[in-house]
C-alpha cells in the first residue's frame, strides 16, 4: 500500500493507478497530527479499504509529507561509489579523506527542515549554491536499538523518495542541510511488501525536464540495512524517524524558478517547484553586537 498524509493531517492511501486518494482519518477514527505514525503504533489494518472507490483526485488535494515533524532525520553521507569520486574530484581532496558511515558515521537534519512535495524550495540565499540530491529513504516501523542488518529490515514500515537539498559552504554538513524546506519527502510511503528488493530501484531526477540523476540503488555502498545497524548503536531508532541513504553523481546547482521531478521505481513521482529570496548569505550573517 501506498500511504499519503494530505491536506489538514489527513492520512490516506492511494488507488492502484496513483490517481485517487481513499481517506483512512475518518475510516480508521484517527485523530492526531501525525496519522502514520498513529496508523503504526496502533497497528491498524487499511487492507479492507483499499479497493473502495476514492475520495479525492489526487491533483486536488496537497500533498505534505508523510511524517510531518519526524523525532529525527538520520543521513547517510557519500554513500554510492560515482558520487564519491564527484566530490573528490569537487572538493580537491583524497580518498581518505571522504566522509564516509564508516569512517564518520551518519549526520542529523533538523525535523523542521521537512516538507511535503507540494511545498516546493526556498532558496535562502542568493548568494551561495543550494544543489538537489535525490535519495532513497525510509520511515522506521518500529523502534530500534543495537539491531544487526540481518535484524534492521525488520524495523522498516516503509520506502519514500527524499530530495536531500544542500547549501554549500564550510558550515557544517548538519546546518548546510537544515534551512526550513530542506528535505522534501513523498510523494507516499510504499510499504516494505509492495518493494520485493530495495537494493534494487532504479532513481531518476530531472532539472527543468533535463536528467541530471539516474542510478540503481543496488549501488549504494552501505545498504539500507546496514544505515539502520549503525544508527542504532547510538541511539534508539523511533517509529517515524525518517533515514535517508545517500545520493548518487550528478547533483548540481538549484535557481529561482526550477523544477524538479524525482521518480523511484516502485514507489512513485513528485514534481517540485524550486524559489528564491532575495537574500544575500553575506547580508545575513551573523554579526558581533548585542546589547551593551
Amino acid at each position: 500500500m501506498r500511504f499519503v498524509r494530505y491536506d489538514d493531517d489527513q492520512l490516506g492511501v492511494l488507488t492502484d493507478d496513483g490517481t485517487g486518494v481513499i481517506d483512512l482519518t475518518d475510516r480508521l477514527g484517527l485523530d492526531g497530527d501525525e496519522p502514520l505514525v498513529e496508523y503504526i503504533e496502533g497497528g491498524y489494518d487499511a487492507g479492507e479499504y483499499a479497493d473502495e472507490d476514492p475520495d479525492h483526485d489526487v491533483e486536488d488535494v496537497t500533498l505534505r509529507s508523510p511524517v510531518g515533524r519526524p523525532g529525527k532525520v538520520i543521513a547517510a553521507p557519500l554513500n554510492y561509489e560515482n558520487h564519491i569520486e564527484e566530490a573528490i574530484s569537487d572538493r580537491d581532496i583524497t580518498t581518505d579523506e571522504w566522509f564516509s558511515i564508516k569512517d564518520k558515521g551518519y549526520f542529523l537534519k533538523a525535523p523542521s527542515s521537512v516538507v511535503g512535495p507540494d511545498h516546493g524550495v526556498e532558496l535562502p540565499f542568493t548568494d551561495r549554491r543550494t544543489d538537489h540530491e535525490i535519495e532513497l529513504a525510509f520511515v522506521m516501523g518500529s523502534d530500534a536499538k543495537d539491531v544487526s542488518a540481518e535484524e534492521a529490515w525488520d524495523h522498516i514500515f516503509g520506502y519514500t523518495i527524499l530530495l536531500d537539498i544542500s547549501l554549500r559552504g564550510d558550515q557544517d554538513r548538519s546546518n548546510r542541510k537544515s534551512y526550513d524546506t530542506f528535505t522534501v519527502v513523498g510523494p507516499c510511503v510504499t510499504t516494505v511488501d509492495e518493494i520485493p528488493d530495495p537494493q534494487d530501484l532504479q532513481m531518476e531526477l530531472r532539472l527543468n525536464g533535463e536528467r541530471r540523476q539516474y542510478e540503481n540503488t543496488g549501488d549504494m555502498v552501505y545498504t539500507c540495512a546496514d544505515v539502520v545497524q549503525y544508527a542504532s548503536l547510538g541511539a534508539t531508532l523511533e517509529v517515524g524517524d525518517i533515514v535517508t541513504t545517500g545520493t548518487p553523481e550528478g547533483v548540481s546547482e538549484l535557481s529561482d524558478g526550477d523544477t524538479i521531478e524525482a521518480e523511484i521505481e516502485r514507489i512513485g513521482s513528485m514534481t517540485v517547484d524550486v524559489r528564491g529570496r532575495d537574500v544575500s548569505y553575506a547580508d545575513a550573517n551573523v554579526q558581533k553586537g548585542g546589547q551593551e
